[in-house]
């Protein structure tokens, strides 16, 4: 079907394993293939990932696919993403198919209950991708290792896709983790006999140092596995989107000019990560991730980003402490941001009637820093807004966008008196504003995933804590994050074209 002309032959990046950087690699082919005057259509099958984005038709997909949709030079939209799993805890997910909520599956039970639907949404999905871009090369990527011996009778997006698609595979191995010469073989070795012909060559990932210190370890590879070598990408020092929550611990260097420090509470349900992408990339902000346990201290901000289990991460601030040191914080001339699960969370009450963010029913008392009571339902948020910003206030008038992805409705307390809390868009559903105590203390949050890479509004709401601190104030005239983030992307398919030969694979 979808390997005959007009199609192109579809490409497959493979990994030895998870975070061995699949898809950035997956990215940067795509941009690659653009340049040469291609359609590429990136695909992953099956994505198990809280990290997700909203196409502009209500769909929920895997941001990593985002990503390489922009890298293509495409809209994403969830036919490149057709299942995706977002973990909650207790061995279960959430299960999305083309877009849309569908149901919960244990782990024990998935391939029983989810195989055959999975497998119909991920053909339906690559249809009406190519029915969509006719001519188009898919550009597949893998997920975690293709060779899980356990899992490879039920494997539903790494071998039996490429087998499915006649895909021509790129095996991608990190050797900054050290042990690259096992991986490479030792996965190679696990393919069985109809598979090993779909791997038409390898790539070393994030070497650092003189390449010509490999050729020797290249020799060796290509020599015991009869496999070229098609490239050694080097270490890149720039800040991409991390693939999953664990790259978050990598983060920990320190910027030299960074003026700002602003901790991000890095909930156990952590989501929607790439919200704080933006801030990453500003120079003079310094991240610090901050796990209960560790202390508050005083930063000059502190954001509580989104969760995927809202009253079970509320519950874990609470029991270790974090939460009253928020709150104290905030009283004490603190400023607090909230996005999403982390808006919910700042408020007086959350209920939870089924169990939809907590795993069992119950209702919850909120940190108490806003006057919002929240309920969450079946009817999941989804959508692409944009709103005049009021809050933070000044001339010219800015605009706050994003996307909305949530189950929760917040409402105010009591919405005749509310007082010194305010809306801080014209569109008042999404996200509200007061101040705390009499030090100068401020609480503000919203629905809005994204909401950081508008570039005005950012170095609005960043000049306001400078100016607490005595700092001149930056330029609110820098371009949305997007155009940061094609520039990146540059740079990455740039690398990849001085250091990889694509040739074998195309042929």
């Amino acid at each position: 079907m979808a390997s005959s002309p007009p199609f192109p032959r579809p490409l497959m990046v493979l990994g030895t394993s998870s975070g061995a950087g699949k898809s950035l690699m997956t990215a940067a082919l795509c941009r690659v293939l653009r340049r040469r005057g291609e359609t590429p259509l990136p695909f992953k099958g099956q994505n198990m990932s809280n990290n997700a984005w909203v196409d502009q038709a209500g769909g929920e997909m895997a941001y990593s696919q985002a990503l390489q949709a922009w890298a293509a030079g495409l809209e994403p939209n969830c036919t490149m993403n057709p299942v995706l799993l977002k973990p909650q805890g207790d061995s279960t997910s959430e299960v999305i198919h083309l877009g849309q909520s569908v149901g919960t599956a244990r782990a024990e039970h998935y391939y029983r209950d989810w195989f055959k639907p999975g497998w119909a949404a991920i053909r339906t999905g690559l249809e009406s991708l190519q029915q969509a871009h006719p001519g188009g090369r898919l550009v597949l990527e893998g997920a975690g290792s293709p060779v899980e011996v356990n899992l490879q009778s039920r494997d539903l997006t790494n071998l039996r896709l490429a087998q499915y698609l006649k895909a021509h595979c790129l095996l991608v191995a990190d050797i900054e983790r050290g042990g690259v010469f096992a991986q490479l073989v030792g996965t190679l070795d696990l393919l069985r006999p109809v598979e090993r012909p779909l791997i038409r060559g390898l790539l070393i990932n994030r070497f650092r140092g003189r390449r010509e210190l490999f050729d020797s370890g290249r020799s060796w590879l290509e020599q015991h596995t009869g496999v070229p070598v098609l490239g050694v990408m080097p270490w890149l020092d720039e800040l991409f989107p991390p693939e999953d929550s664990l790259d978050l611990l990598e983060r920990r260097g320190r910027k030299s000019d960074a003026e700002l420090e602003i901790a991000v509470l890095r909930l156990p349900s952590l989501s929607n990560f790439s919200d704080l992408d933006p801030l990453e990339a500003e120079p003079s902000v310094q991240l610090r991730w901050l796990q209960a346990g560790q202390p508050l201290g005083q930063p000059d901000a502190v954001i509580v980003p989104g969760s995927k289990q809202t009253l079970r991460d509320l519950a874990a601030l609470q029991a270790s402490g974090l939460g009253e040191e928020l709150v104290r914080y905030g009283f004490s001339g603190g400023q607090v941001f909230g996005i999403c699960g982390g808006l919910q969370m700042l408020g007086a009450s959350l209920q939870d009637p089924q169990g939809l963010e907590g795993g069992r029913a119950g209702q919850a008392r909120g940190l108490g820093l806003l006057p919002l009571d929240t309920v969450f339902t079946d009817t999941k948020a989804l959508t692409q807004r944009r709103s005049l910003a009021l809050w933070p206030a000044g001339e010219p008038s800015l605009e706050l966008e994003g996307f909305e992805l949530h189950r929760g409705h917040s409402q105010l307390q009591d919405p005749d008196a509310q007082g010194a809390c305010q809306p801080i868009a014209a569109a008042a559903d999404l996200g509200w504003c007061q101040p705390l105590g009499d030090q100068g203390g401020l609480v503000a949050g919203t629905y809005l995933h994204g909401v950081f890479e508008s570039g005005a509004w950012r170095r609005r709401w960043l000049n306001g804590l400078r100016h607490r601190k005595g700092l001149a104030p930056l330029p609110e005239t820098v371009p949305h994050h997007s155009q940061q983030r094609e520039a990146l992307l540059d740079r990455l398919a740039d690398a990849f074209e001085a250091h990889v030969n694509l040739e074998p694979l195309l042929r």
